[in-house]
């Protein structure tokens, strides 16, 4: 099939988070000026540079994750493993700003060492960030958009050595849930290597 996006796609739901994904899920925890704290899971969530080490979310309308980071010009990104998928389910609650999402889920604030937002003690690893960007996109016209890009420079990485194999992350330790379309999300059971091909003189 094929459809024209403003002309509707006649599916039960819409299939565009389906078929971009599996998509990794930034748990960003961050703290307003007024000390008030915040936790919230994004799916729209990646690395996007290594030197430096870049990574963004984005954020669906001006949320209070977006505010805060704004507010102090930090947050930590918190890695989500399957033990933690209810917890981290529950942080998505739409609660008034300032309630804790930490003390609604459960889980554990504790202090980053180079940031003053908190991260989930509970979490296999963490990464602080310092804000280095805010962007609001714009559509083909040229219109804003309502989502919010926050992108962020790792300053500090927190890695639990439960997940670490022979001194690398193993992913079927860490289990990293993703998002899927619909209410589906996806977990790490097994992986596969393959090495990128080198390009050799006689082209081949």
């Amino acid at each position: 099939m094929f459809y024209r996006y403003e002309d509707g796609h006649g599916l039960p739901h819409d299939p565009l988070k389906a078929i971009v994904s599996p998509r990794p899920i930034g748990w960003i925890s961050s703290r307003s000026k007024e000390g008030k704290v915040n936790l919230a899971p994004y799916s729209f969530f990646n690395m996007i540079s290594t030197k430096p080490c870049l990574l963004m979310f984005s954020s669906e309308g001006y949320k209070d994750s977006v505010a805060f980071i704004e507010e102090t010009g930090e947050f930590a990104a918190n890695l989500v493993s399957a033990n933690l998928a209810v917890s981290m389910n529950a942080t998505s609650v739409n609660a008034p700003r300032g309630v804790s999402e930490f003390e609604y889920s459960g889980l554990t604030p504790t202090d980053c060492s180079l940031i003053g937002a908190p991260r989930v003690a509970e979490a296999y690893a963490t990464l602080e960030c310092i804000l280095t960007d805010v962007q609001n996109p714009k559509d083909r016209h040229g219109n804003p958009v309502s989502a919010f890009m926050v992108i962020g420079e790792v300053v500090g990485v927190h890695i639990d050595e439960a997940i670490l194999t022979n001194g690398l992350v193993d992913i079927t330790k860490a289990q990293p849930v993703s998002r899927l379309g619909y209410m589906d999300f996806a977990t790490v059971s097994e992986t596969f290597q393959m090495f990128r091909p080198r390009w050799d003189e006689s082209g081949s």
